[in-house]
């Protein structure tokens, strides 16, 4: 029901655009927002969105790199620039609480994940 796309393989200090498709328009009436998993580390929140889209968070590692967004068509989107090294993993899109939820369990509905690697 979500499922990502964009992400891919760049050099330290570039940029990717990774997307976010909802099957539903239902998914409008919910919070969405990003986790993020590295090899061997736990999955992690990364940034989330209103569903009223006027309110967005961030962990506090990509605050000022890192944007996230949505439309009114379902798609959410995660535009990272500065991209380092450690920012190297799997990003899951996911969908559920709206407002300020940095929780695994505060989001019902996760994408299967695409794979974001930054190369040193």
């Amino acid at each position: 029901q979500l499922v990502e796309s964009g992400g891919g393989l760049v050099q330290a200090g570039g940029s990717l655009r990774l997307s976010c498709s909802a099957s539903r328009r239902t998914f409008g009436l919910y919070g969405m927002g990003w986790f993020r998993q590295a090899p061997g580390k736990e999955r992690v929140f990364v940034a989330s969105i209103t569903r009223s889209n006027s309110s967005s968070y961030y962990t506090d590692s990509v605050k000022g790199r890192f944007t996230i967004s949505r439309d009114n068509a379902n798609t959410a989107y995660l535009r990272m620039n500065s991209l380092q090294p450690e920012d190297t993993a799997v990003y899951y899109c996911v969908a559920g609480a709206d407002g300020s939820r940095s929780r695994i369990v505060d989001y019902a509905y996760w994408g299967q994940g695409t794979q974001v690697t930054v190369s040193s």
